[in-house]
């Protein structure tokens, strides 16, 4: 990186015809006599991903602790980032249990204790009652350096309301997401209305118009091109390649919706909101995941939750020649067949976050690239599905958190570890202040991850 005197605003953006974009970190925006360590290190983003219905552990779990220790078949797909991987055993989420008089609803405390590390209230009324969760404490305190304070994110629709789960009200299974203990944040599943999101572009909610328009209109690269051009002349080769990448890649997020969009427009009626919803699973995923490197890129956001389906989602996978109902398998009862579809669906999941991973890897921020300044979390609220249990949780965290976390190693805590621990880490390891995880979910001890 060459520094000089003169730099660019971080908010800069290219503007045209009515369309503001945002534009990935370059070198050109590092102040004067900074370093690219510590400009990275105040952008280091956090990403939460939640998979449904628990996971089959003895494929989960490796057997070795610490550095050096082998795959298991789930994990396997994370191989090739392994030096930015540490795979958590021990944690726990004890909130998540039935209090005296409760019956039923583990899945509903699963996905609303996740985040908030507290026992929601058992209503299917509107008296819901949950906490304040971690990436919402970690939005207050990051958003106020970017545009947006986070991104929420869904592959399953969320209009469901009412009660879900013996007694437990929808809101507690439709997100993870809580800004207050009685607000609960809705979680977006429609690409296009993410990607509006982020970068302002309205079209109509008419089928024909919207097809008049793509036709008179050119793409939204097109109306910044004489912004972009004249960026370039003031900046250097790498930071020109980073142009191209990123404009590159809202290209291609932009194709792929627009493809989307004609698919499912033969077999949905016509919405307020272009539906825009992938053929596939993994259409719909990998897009998903392709907007949040995005947003990370271009600094609109430096926080997202990421809620690949909901609990007791039945959800098939005809995609990976399994066309029974997820929820439904995960009560396996000792059923072999059953078991080992579940350690496929298991794998698939991995093997999706392992793109993600390699787009944040192969994507370059500050003095490396965007895995290097990130930390991304994923895991569940159940561990055995077909128990309900909620310890022992299958976690792990990706990303080198801008040099704060080192991979390459199998922790275990010991038995019934809160997870509002390693809540507490991970906020100090960005800067926040951990006073309303700990308010609402008891006393944090920061746990050792480095």
């Amino acid at each position: 990186m060459i520094i000089t005197k003169k730099r660019l605003p971080r908010r800069t953006f290219l503007q045209g015809l009515g369309v503001t974009l945002a534009i990935p970190f370059l070198d050109a925006m590092v102040p004067a006599l900074a370093t690219a360590a510590d400009a990275a290190k105040k952008a280091t983003r956090l990403t939460f991903i939640y998979v449904p219905n628990g996971v089959m552990m003895d494929f989960w779990t490796p057997k070795e602790e610490g550095a050096g220790f082998t795959f298991t078949p789930t994990l396997e797909p994370l191989t090739p980032f392994r030096g930015q991987l540490r795979v958590l055993s021990g944690l726990a989420h004890m909130e998540a249990l039935a209090l005296t008089g409760e019956n039923g609803g583990d899945h509903a405390r699963a996905s609303s204790s996740f985040l908030t590390c507290v026992h929601a209230r058992k209503t299917e009324g509107a008296e819901i009652l949950a906490g304040v969760s971690i990436d919402q404490s970690a939005a207050r305190h990051l958003g106020q350096y970017t545009q947006l304070a986070s991104l929420e994110l869904a592959l399953d629709a969320t209009e469901t309301i009412g009660e879900c789960e013996s007694g437990y009200s929808c809101a507690y299974t439709n997100t993870l997401s809580w800004r207050t203990p009685t607000t609960p944040v809705p979680m977006e599943h429609q690409p296009r209305a993410v990607f509006e999101n982020l970068f302002g572009d309205n079209n109509s909610t008419d089928a024909k118009v919207r097809l008049q328009e793509i036709r008179m209109d050119h793409s939204i690269l097109d109306f910044v091109t004489e912004g972009v051009n004249g960026l370039v002349k003031t900046i250097g080769s790498s930071d020109r390649g980073k142009i191209n990448d990123y404009l590159d890649a809202i290209r291609d997020v932009e194709r792929r919706i627009q493809l989307a969009e004609k698919q499912s427009s033969r077999e949905l009626p016509l919405l307020d909101r272009p539906v825009g919803i992938p053929a596939t699973y993994k259409e719909h995923a990998l897009l998903m995941y392709d907007l949040q490197v995005l947003a990370y890129q271009s600094d609109l956001t430096r926080v997202t939750t990421f809620m690949t389906g909901h609990e007791q989602t039945n959800r098939a996978y005809p995609e990976i020649g399994i066309p029974d109902a997820h929820h439904s398998l995960s009560h396996h009862g000792g059923n072999a067949e059953k078991k080992a579809k579940l350690v496929q669906i298991n794998g698939y999941h991995t093997k999706l976050l392992a793109y993600f991973l390699e787009k944040l890897q192969s994507t370059p921020d500050g003095d490396g690239s965007l895995l290097d300044h990130s930390i991304v979390m994923y895991g569940s609220g159940l561990s055995d599905g077909n128990m309900h249990t909620h310890d022992n949780l299958p976690i792990l965290l990706a990303g080198g958190g801008s040099g704060q976390i080192k991979g390459g190693r199998h922790i275990r805590y010991p038995e019934r570890t809160p997870m509002r621990n390693l809540y507490g880490t991970i906020l100090g390891m960005v800067g926040v202040p951990a006073q309303d995880l700990e308010s609402g979910a008891g006393k944090v001890e920061p746990l050792s991850i480095a």
